[in-house]
């Protein structure tokens, strides 16, 4: 079961309804309730164990740091050189994600594998990049959670179909299309464009986004390829890990917005 709690009046709601649920009438129930108030939200996840690829990247900075203030036990793939990125608590996994055979074996134990590793600011002119990095990397990684009898996969692939960047949604669909493959339960989130520091131009498109949304030969691509924010795409991902799809499961746009 999943909950996002962001304030202390929410907590308190929780608290009410399930005490509620449990007709608990007792005072000293009550009573330890209410010296911490916090104490309930850990009821909404169990303890996990994450493997992410792409942990020192845009998405993963943000995401890392929030599966461990949820209690997860997270190892994160990364270079040398990279490792001094990864937050307080994270443990690094020294290994070459084009590579399978140099992390295949400090996988496990492993509840969920993250896949998030991509070209950085992708753009059409990066396609011989998407093959050689993105393709290469959920080939590996995907072989590697496989041998390590990984029951869950989570990858971030991208909105399709979609008017451009076809060679970016193509080596997406072969990744999709490599994981449904391996016989792995798996979760592929379809965002367009994330909204986050760096990451901000595409705000100038809004106003084209609202004409396209409200003309009927327009609206289901506008939907589809919709902006969402880095804080939004962090909360579909978490939701992702700790509620493990029963098959194959596929988030898109609208849905990310509503994590």
């Amino acid at each position: 079961m999943y909950f996002w709690i962001e304030t202390r009046n929410e907590v308190w709601t929780l608290r009410r309804a399930l005490l509620a649920a449990l007709n608990f009438e007792s005072s000293w129930v009550v009573l330890n309730l209410a010296v911490v108030p916090y104490a309930l939200v850990i009821l909404a996840a169990k303890q996990m164990n994450i493997f992410v690829t792409g942990g020192t990247g845009y998405v993963g900075r943000a995401l890392i740091p929030e599966l461990l203030a949820r209690s997860h036990n997270v190892r994160a793939l990364t270079r040398k050189p990279s490792a001094a990125k990864l937050p307080s608590g994270c443990e690094p996994v020294f290994g070459n994600a084009l590579d399978a055979s140099t992390f295949v074996h400090s996988i496990a134990p492993c509840d969920t594998f993250v896949q998030l590793v991509g070209v950085a600011h992708p753009s059409p002119g990066k396609a011989d990049a998407f093959r050689e990095i993105d393709l290469v990397s959920v080939r590996e990684s995907v072989a590697a959670a496989s041998k390590a009898n990984v029951q869950h996969f989570v990858y971030l692939s991208v909105a399709q179909p979609a008017p451009i960047m076809k060679d970016y949604q193509a080596v997406r669909a072969e990744g999709e299309a490599m994981i449904r493959a391996s016989g792995m339960r798996a979760t592929f989130l379809r965002p367009w464009y994330i909204l986050g520091p760096g990451h901000r131009w595409p705000y100038l498109l809004l106003p084209g986004y609202w004409i396209a949304g409200i003309l009927p030969w327009t609206r289901e691509g506008a939907r589809r390829t919709g902006l969402v924010t880095l804080a939004q795409m962090v909360r579909a991902l978490i939701k992702a890990v700790e509620n493990p799809a029963d098959k194959i499961a596929i988030v898109e746009v609208p849905d990310i917005r509503k994590s």
